[in-house]
């Protein structure tokens, strides 16, 4: 099969689960194209970027000449000798009439005429409610190929915010939508998704990159390692997280800790005020954003992943820490439970609740026996469930049953 990834940054340190399923259709034989909207800042790229030579498969559907006069003349050019490959989807992209000024100056055309020219796919498959709109724009103006769109958290968290008449036109020309996880499904029922084209179908990691190694807990002498990684937005908690950290310390005196965050992002600057209130100086450091090996090191340099997520759909990075036995402490958002089983493999608290968390992670600091029982009830979790192999086999068949139907 020929797929088209359509996503938003590549490559993107933070988003290797895309890359896990590209390289995983490549592994079972496809061909796969990606087109990013934008290329990425940082140049520190996962080595299987360099190991499927990625770069030259990556095309990038808002690039055009910035100069009118030279867009113009160029895609004139573009115009005659692409015509008579798809002369319906050439001359919708320049309806203006419809499309207003994304077909006058000549935005669209630019869009078809680059899929046009890298040839035909059997699958366009969109990362995200909002690609998977410009997959349906594309589809509408006449690129072939079975619309399969993936929900991520910031998708659906657009459709709670907006309504989920945004995205109309994707479930109107969307031939299958993948819901990462139960929560997900719910709300594309509730945005007006067709329920019979819905299937569930977790992201997952790559196991062979997280492998369970025996910590020498008994008598440990250096602070106990608490860890978060996330983008720094809002959603993922972070200040929540430092006013845990803070009642840990100055409320209940649990003073031997060391809190990383491994991130970045625009809360960067609000973050580290936070941490001179709390007087957290001594006990808070931030690793910055790490490529795959930097994170899978981290991890397991760990003891305690803490989760104190606003807003979540089902977490790659609790995968990833539960890969590596490490017991967790997470707030009752989106799905999380679907991999936290209370109790049993880390503890599930409400969201905003630092108290709660404060209690739970204490309980684990006081009681380093426990990590390597929880941490391995948690990677068979992720084993059964979320082995990205697995996954993409079953994502392979889900791409052959829409072809078939055709």
């Amino acid at each position: 099969m020929r797929i088209a990834f359509i996503v938003d940054t590549f490559p993107s340190l933070s988003e290797t689960f895309i890359l896990n399923q590209i390289t995983g259709l490549i592994d079972l034989g496809h061909d796969v194209e990606i087109f990013a909207g934008t290329r990425p800042v940082d140049r520190d790229f996962h080595s299987d970027i360099q190991k499927y030579d990625l770069i030259p498969r990556t095309f990038f559907h808002n690039d055009k000449p910035y100069n009118r006069f030279v867009r113009f003349i160029e895609a004139s050019w573009l115009f005659f000798t692409n015509f008579h490959k798809n002369p319906w989807a050439i001359l919708r992209s320049l309806n203006f009439f419809r499309y207003g000024r994304d077909a006058s100056s000549l935005t669209y055309f630019y869009k078809v005429i680059l899929f046009i020219c890298i040839g035909k796919f059997d699958i366009l498959q969109c990362h995200f409610g909002p690609n998977g709109n410009l997959g349906a724009l594309l589809k509408e103006l006449g690129i072939k190929g079975k619309l399969v769109t993936m929900f991520h958290g910031y998708g659906i968290r657009q459709g709670i915010e907006q309504g989920g008449d945004i995205y109309k036109r994707l479930f109107e020309q969307g031939d299958c939508f993948l819901s990462i996880s139960a929560y997900n499904r719910e709300h594309l029922i509730q945005f007006g998704a067709d329920e019979n084209k819905i299937i569930t179908h977790p992201v997952g990691i790559d196991l062979k990159c997280f492998s369970f190694q025996e910590k020498q807990i008994q008598g440990l002498k250096r602070p106990t390692r608490i860890i978060t990684i996330g983008r720094f937005v809002k959603e993922k908690g972070f200040s929540d997280g430092l006013s845990t950290i803070h009642k840990l310390v100055y409320e209940k005196g649990i003073t031997n800790i060391e809190y990383h965050i491994v991130g970045d992002g625009q809360l960067q600057g609000e973050l580290t005020e936070l941490v001179v209130k709390y007087k957290l100086n001594n006990y808070v450091r931030f690793l910055g954003a790490q490529n795959q090996d930097g994170v899978n090191k981290i991890l397991h340099d760990s003891d305690i992943y803490f989760l104190p997520s606003i807003a979540e759909a089902l977490p790659v990075v609790l995968m990833e820490a539960q890969a590596v036995c490490l017991p967790v402490v997470a707030t009752d958002v989106g799905s999380v439970s679907q991999l936290v089983i209370d109790g049993k493999n880390g503890f599930l608290v409400p969201s905003g609740d630092s108290t709660l968390m404060a209690e739970k992670l204490a309980y684990l600091i006081a009681n380093p026996l426990c990590w390597q029982v929880m941490g391995k009830k948690g990677r068979a979790i992720i084993e059964e469930h979320y082995d990205i192999r697995k996954l993409n086999e079953q994502l392979e068949s889900i791409y052959k049953n829409l072809i078939r139907v055709e």
